[in-house]
């Protein structure tokens, strides 16, 4: 079953890293790199570009939430890495923009990270299933602590906010919401009967919030970042909130792991996150808009 989570968590890459692109290009058309408003979250709904999207966007969850079903997080959750490489290679072409150097070995650096450590995760991880009732009142309380930081950013200093702070806010929220759709995941498969009956109240409200903010920053990065150092972000951050959340709260990780392989872990997990920080800052689309920040700037001084 394992092995069938990776396989559609890897088939969900696809189409999360396609759909992201295809919304995160018809966004910055609408908005020219402005910061998105409600108004032209709305009006993305008459854009095909943007709706088709969405559509696979919502394919890709659908099997990402299979995936996070049938495994534990700490091993479905860093597959979506792949999505960076099907991303970059779509908007590049798509946009006609020539990688350089430095953007390639950011890359490959998320790359070699995330699947070093799917591959050290997959031979620690406990196969069991349980969500105690204090665990998952820790993840909705902890849940509530991001919320509180990130929504007033977003209400006071909206148009102020970079990319990468959309990226880091989006990353965190999406790894809250993925650790809730297991939790609910277990408790629809819970064989009492009792189905949604199962899922308390305010397990159901978070991962409305986190869903609905975590959305909202995603398509405001859109518009202030390239798509693939959007899903960059997403694709670090939200995998090791999920596998944070999932080792020292859901207790996913056996209890004789060596000591080898943790160390190894965090190495491959920072060397993903390296990777992330080298490409905002190396990536030609965001050099070219730094450029033209910097030309404005000399014109307004003359």
């Amino acid at each position: 079953m394992v092995w069938l989570a990776v396989a559609a968590a890897l088939l969900g890459a696809f189409f999360l890293a396609v759909g992201t692109q295809r919304q995160a290009s018809a966004v910055q058309a609408s908005t020219g790199g402005l910061s998105l408003s409600p108004d032209g979250l709305l009006r993305m709904l008459r854009s095909p570009r943007w709706v088709l999207g969405l559509v696979l966007l919502g394919t890709g969850m659908a099997l990402n939430v299979f995936a996070l079903v049938s495994a534990p997080l700490t091993v479905v959750q860093p597959i979506g890495a792949i999505a960076l490489v099907i991303t970059t290679m779509v908007n590049s072409k798509d946009q006609g923009i020539r990688l350089n150097r430095m953007t390639v070995v950011s890359i490959t650096a998320c790359m070699a990270g995330s699947a070093a450590f799917v591959l050290l995760a997959v031979t620690v991880t406990a196969h069991h299933q349980d969500v105690t009732a204090d665990g998952e009142l820790a993840v909705v309380l902890l849940l509530a602590v991001v919320v509180a930081i990130f929504l007033p950013l977003e209400v006071m200093f909206r148009h102020r906010l970079n990319a990468f702070t959309y990226i880091l806010g989006a990353g965190m929220l999406f790894g809250f919401v993925a650790v809730l759709v297991r939790i609910i995941g277990l408790h629809l498969l819970d064989p009492n009967g009792r189905f949604i009956a199962n899922v308390p109240l305010y397990t159901l409200v978070a991962i409305a919030a986190a869903a609905g903010l975590g959305s909202w920053f995603v398509q405001s990065a859109y518009a202030s970042g390239p798509p693939d150092l959007v899903i960059a972000g997403l694709t670090v951050i939200d995998p090791l909130v999920g596998i944070a959340i999932g080792i020292f709260i859901l207790g996913e990780l056996q209890p004789n792991v060596h000591a080898v392989a943790a160390i190894a872990m965090v190495g491959a997990g920072l060397v993903a996150i390296v990777g992330v920080i080298a490409l905002s800052r190396h990536h030609p689309d965001v050099l070219q808009k730094q450029e033209e920040a910097r030309r404005r700037a000399q014109a307004a001084g003359t």
